[in-house]
């Protein structure tokens, strides 16, 4: 739910200068212990609420339960692969104009699932529906582009208001295309329902009650072989107990959920269970840069040479979550966007963090520092009290910074007060995961970083929630929006890494994961760390529509 806001908030604020086959198998096994079958896979994703059997793709907190197995995208950007883009209902694109014109061929032989055909008249038809009704437009896509119009019979051409290289990852491969036929009958489209979704993927909803959900293989599905399997269960989970037990029996086969000493609790129970947590984005700490000690970059600097993150990672996170640094680029999925050095500019050095605060004027009294006006280091952190990960790993940085003078006083609330304290900038420290992120390091720095998408403390803040303003980082954000070369990129991203360094305006900690478990009792093609064809969370979406394709019945 979190990360569909974050998503909504970061589009809504843009202002831009700116890829199987092979024959199906019906043959049915059972595992080692009996449980399950090849012909089918079982979803663990504690979600914590019954379905309430909505697949309407636009609605943000129902949309993973149909983007990528039932409704389909333009082109797959796969993450995990610093955005490698796949034709998918697209056969290919093209830039033009400077990069603000963008021109698809739309792939012919697509049916939907009720066997009309797919035609780039649907493409046209999905984005003047999300332009007549915002409520379903949740990259805020109207908000970049100027047109959207048929060229012949199977072109369609995105006119941008400004160059808009960035937003190809949300009109491409964020926009479910969904079918003329259908939607054009329907009377309100926000509130819809669509309680027998109709798309172009490789599986139908077959049935649904508040317990579970079914889908079946699309027999008629565009890609030649696929999908193996021939049908998905995806149970309703209230609670991460049972969820976590179906995972470590094999009842279920792929899993999206934290497990407490999961070698003991998940890998032991058989040789067939496996997990992956490939990292995609930060867990950082937010200051507030209007406050009048937290604006000085010393004691941010202070901050963050004073925070053992590895510590934090192996305590708060059980490990799970790497360490993170101060460029804020994950590693390793971005490892090629570092720029070399840089990542070790803060590594833990408590005493760094004391001789930073003294050389700035800051004076130790009785373990703790004041500021040259005599103020002391003393702050709130305010955190998610539901997120028992963040809560733990919070105090840890709170003991780590009292030891080096500098009182954190961790407050845990509740996600509805917290969103509304971080986005109107009513907090000293916030805790927090940037869930707005992408395909390369940009989408994540932007929304740390760009002035024009932040406000004025009281005002919402659809993305960079401290206040931080820097002209020359701005500028190379806007820079970014106007190329497609890769090494441009690359190099803008590396001066945007040098802001972090040198002004330290957020702190990353930790690595935010894709959780993954997966049992390779009676199936294969799993996602592994070998071969990251995408993000393998089964909330991630359309990846594990993805992700579905690629599974397969063993022998």
């Amino acid at each position: 739910m979190r990360r569909g806001l974050f998503a909504v908030l970061l589009a809504a604020a843009v202002v831009l200068a700116v890829t199987a086959c092979g024959g199906s198998s019906k043959k049915t096994t059972t595992t080692q212990s009996g449980k399950g079958s090849a012909a089918s896979v079982t979803i663990s994703n504690e979600q914590g609420t019954t379905w309430t059997c909505n697949f309407n793709p636009f609605n943000a907190s129902v949309q993973f339960l149909s983007f990528g197995p039932v409704y389909e995208d333009l082109v797959y950007q796969n993450l995990l692969q610093s955005g490698k883009s796949t034709p998918w209902l697209a056969s290919s694109y093209a830039w033009s104009n400077k990069n603000q014109t963008l021109t698809f061929t739309i792939r012919k032989g697509v049916k939907w699932q009720d066997g009309t055909p797919f035609t780039a008249k649907d493409v046209v038809y999905t984005f003047q529906l999300i332009k007549k009704n915002p409520g379903l437009d949740l990259n805020a896509s109207w908000s970049v582009l100027k047109s959207v119009a048929l060229k012949g019979s199977d072109q369609v051409v995105f006119d941008f208001k400004t160059p808009a290289v960035p937003y190809f990852f949300y009109v491409a491969g964020q926009t479910p295309i969904v079918a003329e036929h259908v939607w054009s009958k329907i009377a309100n489209p926000v509130t819809y329902k669509d309680t027998k979704p109709v798309g172009t993927g490789g599986f139908k909803m077959s049935s649904c009650s508040p317990q579970v959900i079914k889908y079946a293989k699309n027999p008629n599905y565009w890609q030649p072989g696929l999908p193996k399997v021939q049908s998905i269960i995806y149970p309703a989970y209230t609670s991460n107990t049972p969820a976590n037990a179906d995972l470590a029996s094999g009842k279920a086969q792929w899993g999206s959920q934290f497990i407490p000493s999961i070698d003991k609790y998940y890998l032991s129970k058989s040789p067939d269970n496996h997990y992956w947590f490939p990292p995609v984005q930060n867990v950082a700490i937010f200051p507030n840069l209007t406050n009048a000690i937290l604006k000085d970059v010393a004691v941010r600097k202070a901050i963050s040479y004073a925070i053992d993150r590895q510590r934090v990672s192996q305590i708060g996170e059980y490990g799970y979550q790497p360490a993170a640094n101060q460029t804020g680029i994950v590693t390793p999925t971005f490892s090629s966007w570092l720029k070399p050095g840089l990542d070790t500019v803060y590594n833990y050095d408590p005493n760094k963090a004391k001789q930073v605060l003294t050389n700035a004027g800051y004076k130790l009294k009785n373990g703790l520092f004041y500021s040259p006006s005599g103020k002391p280091l003393s702050f709130t952190m305010i955190n998610i009290g539901g997120y028992s990960d963040w809560v733990a790993s919070a105090q840890i940085v709170a003991q780590e910074l009292k030891q080096i003078g500098i009182k954190v006083t961790a407050q845990n609330l509740s996600s509805t007060t917290y969103d509304n304290d971080v986005y109107t900038g009513n907090y000293e420290l916030a805790y927090d995961g940037n869930e707005a992120y992408g395909p390369t390091p940009y989408y994540e720095l932007r929304n740390i970083l760009y002035s024009p998408a932040s406000a004025p403390i009281g005002k919402v803040a659809a993305s960079n929630w401290e206040r931080y303003s820097n002209p020359e980082v701005d500028k190379l954000i806007n820079e970014y929006a106007t190329t497609t070369n890769v090494q441009e990129q690359k190099s803008i991203v590396g001066q945007i890494e040098e802001a972090m360094i040198n002004d330290v305006p957020v702190i990353p900690v930790t690595e935010g994961v894709d959780w993954y478990q997966y049992n390779t009792g009676t199936l294969a093609g799993w996602v592994t760390k070998g071969n990251p064809y995408a993000q393998p969370a089964a909330y991630a979406n359309p990846d594990w529509g993805v992700v579905a394709l690629h599974l397969k019945p063993k022998g």
